[in-house]
């Protein structure tokens, strides 16, 4: 498949209902639904890095120790989006979305009841399993009820709910735990995910699963190219956005000398950004995936070179944080729908594969931070390794272009090719 192809391919092709009988009302509610499903993720995945001090003193483990909370949370992302949507491709879509929310629900219930590290450790590994999936059938189904012209629109709809949650979602549930102690916070993510699944039950039409799909048909997305390339290109590229953001808590207070209390204003800020490069992302990605992407990645890593030189200021730090999350979310909702367009007839397993990605970069950029961190490098330097990992990601995305282009160059050639019989 040709980088043409991840942008011209339309999405939804298999079982959907009929869009002629779905009014606009009905399809927003239904969205809208699914886009709840992405505040609990986004609420539950982010808020973590905001009460990080006050898990760490919870469980008696240091800032850095705690931190690979984070990356366990990425690992269940990483090996429960392509297990879950491979064995449950032939599942009802509607189903699955809200079995997978309820999952959401027992996982982060499980966190809110863990006590020691090694507990609360295997409690996020199993709050992420559901995560990439519940992305993969809900941006599926969100494409289905649309026009192709305005698949981009949709999947950016699903997604908006996820920046919604670091705008309200991870803001109020810090606020839970520093008052009320940390586990508030994941009791908050259980009452949402309840009230979700009713909605998605709701909302969304009954359609039956694709009885087509096998788990090897899902599966043969990981020999496309450029399957391979964009996830390549996530893993890499959006660590650079983790490596600064899961430190965000103890960069505003060591190094841009707020107090604890500003630290879900600062997230605020980040989420406002996510919320506005949702909205963004849609109409720019069914404009130029490619050049979202690009443009994406170059923004990206000159705000976290910034840092370095500006940290010490307030102002500058939520100002760069809010440009940060801004980028972040176009950058994942270009890629997400290249996924989508890029592996055919497994649909649902690109899309829940741009979640894999970002959770890989999730852990790796918790990692990397960690360690420079703990070398004594201070809060700001997490920021310089995640320019370094955009600027890999962007140079990954590049020479994919490259290579994906000189095979549809070499396709197109040999189509035009004489046989030894017309020569």
């Amino acid at each position: 498949m040709t980088s043409s192809d991840t942008r011209d391919t339309a999405l939804g092709a298999a079982p959907a209902p009929d869009r002629q009988q779905l009014s606009s009302l009905r399809v927003a509610a239904a969205i809208i639904a699914l886009a709840l499903g992405g505040f609990a993720i986004g609420t539950t995945e982010f808020v973590t890095m905001g009460l990080l001090p006050e898990i760490a003193t919870g469980i008696g483990a240091s800032i850095p120790s705690t931190g690979h909370i984070i990356t366990s949370y990425a690992l269940g992302v990483v090996i429960g989006a392509p297990l879950i949507v491979s064995l449950g491709a032939r599942l009802p879509r509607r189903e699955l979305a809200a079995g997978l929310v309820l999952a959401l629900g027992v996982g982060n219930a499980v966190t809110a009841l863990a006590s020691g590290y090694d507990h609360v450790m295997f409690a996020r590994f199993l709050a992420g399993l559901p995560h990439g999936a519940y992305f993969g059938v809900a941006s599926l189904i969100a494409a289905s009820l649309v026009p192709p012209d305005q698949q981009g629109r949709a999947v950016s709809r699903v997604m908006i709910g996820l920046s919604v949650g670091t705008v309200i979602g991870v803001p109020v549930s810090t606020w839970l735990g520093q008052s009320f102690g940390w586990r508030a916070a994941y009791w908050f993510v259980v009452a949402i995910t309840v009230v979700t699944a009713a909605l998605i039950m709701w909302a969304i039409p009954h359609v039956r699963g694709d009885k087509t799909a096998t788990v090897r048909r899902e599966l043969e997305a990981l020999r496309r190219p450029a399957v391979l390339y964009a996830v390549a290109t996530g893993m890499i590229g959006f660590g650079g956005i983790f490596a600064m953001y899961s430190y965000v808590s103890p960069l505003v207070t060591e190094e841009s000398g707020l107090s604890i209390e500003a630290v879900p204003l600062v997230l605020l800020a980040y989420g406002v950004g996510s919320v506005i490069g949702s909205w963004a992302a849609g109409p720019l990605v069914d404009w130029s995936i490619n050049r979202t992407v690009i443009g994406s990645f170059v923004v990206t890593a000159l705000a976290l070179v910034l840092v370095l030189p500006f940290a010490g200021s307030a102002a500058a730090t939520i100002a760069i944080i809010f440009v940060v999350g801004l980028l972040g979310s176009m950058l994942s909702i270009s890629l997400q729908v290249r996924l989508m367009r890029a592996a055919g007839d497994a649909e649902m397993l690109g899309a829940a594969l741009n979640h894999s990605a970002l959770n890989v970069a999730n852990g790796l950029g918790a990692l990397l931070g960690s360690l420079v961190i703990s070398a004594g490098w201070g809060y700001r330097a997490p920021s310089l390794v995640g320019a370094g990992l955009a600027v890999g990601g962007l140079a990954i995305f590049l020479f994919s272009l490259w290579v994906l282009g000189r095979g549809a160059q070499r396709q197109r050639c040999d189509d035009i090719a004489p046989s030894p019989e017309q020569a």
